[in-house]
């Protein structure tokens, strides 16, 4: 019997290759890690769900949010920190704005084209929506009062708000003895000096998590300083006393990683479980 071509010969080895491959990688390893990950770590294989009533409502290890109908935070809850992942909490769209610290100039709204807030926006807008649903101070340094970025484009004769669109009346009216104006949607202000207002803003009592999104989008934790910021307010909702939903809090905190990396923090979904069942 004559010897197969090269050609052939070098085809039926890579065939044979991906059959053996595609068996071992494709089949026996996703099964037997399967199985040891049911056997060992059930709970955690199968998603971390947590239950009410008998019923899956969310994960330990993904973040969600907590609305009423309207799509407002629901107030007898804990709310968790902003995500940038989808909608919010999208675990197939997983990911962060990728919005930097410099990244603090809006693109104003115009007919029929929609605008763009600045990471500076987005944080001062949060931080005034979470102060006004606390009922603390929601100012933050170079914030202006209605919850936008303080930041002036600079020209030689005159200094624009360029995140507060006409007829807006600008956060300061001079600059450096330039009149500040409101800004004009569709106006190109590139040209300008941009300077950032850091205002006069001593104590912020809005925690960073409350306004800032996570790595992934989808962290199910906040700050310690987060939930006590809350706890007056849900426990004034539930008719509850201030030291039992602070026990609640307690009682849903994770400490530090291996003892020394991180932060404490809380299980917003645990926790507000924890407060339904009483």
């Amino acid at each position: 019997m004559d010897r197969l071509p090269s050609w052939l010969r070098r085809h039926l080895a890579a065939i044979r290759a991906v059959a053996v491959l595609t068996v071992l990688l494709g089949l026996i390893y996703p099964l037997a890690t399967t199985g040891i990950a049911q056997v060992l770590f059930n709970g955690n294989a199968n998603g971390s769900m947590l239950e009410k009533d008998g019923k899956d409502v969310g994960s330990a290890t993904i973040g969600q949010s907590f609305t009423d109908a309207g799509g407002n935070p629901a107030k007898k809850y804990f709310q968790s920190r902003p995500s940038a992942a989808g909608d919010g909490y999208d675990p197939t769209s997983t990911g962060a704005s990728n919005l930097g610290p410099e990244d603090v100039v809006d693109v104003l709204p115009v007919p029929g084209a929609e605008g763009r807030q600045s990471l500076l926006t987005r944080v001062c807008e949060r931080s005034k929506a979470v102060g006004e649903l606390e009922g603390v101070s929601g100012a933050r340094p170079y914030c202006t009062a209605d919850g936008v970025g303080a930041v002036l484009k600079v020209f030689p004769d005159r200094a624009v708000s360029v995140n507060q669109a006409c007829p807006a009346a600008p956060f300061v009216a001079t600059y450096e003895g330039l009149k500040v104006e409101c800004a004009k949607p569709g106006e190109d202000y590139a040209a300008g000096r941009t300077v950032p207002v850091r205002g006069e803003v001593s104590r912020v009592p809005v925690p960073a998590d409350a306004v800032t999104a996570s790595g992934s989008g989808l962290d199910p934790h906040i700050s310690v300083a987060y939930a006590e910021l809350q706890a007056p307010r849900v426990a004034r909702e539930r008719g509850l006393p201030l030291d039992t939903v602070k026990a609640l809090i307690d009682g849903n905190t994770t400490g530090r990683a291996l003892g020394f990396m991180g932060e404490p923090a809380v299980n917003v979904l645990q926790l507000n479980l924890a407060l339904d069942r009483g």
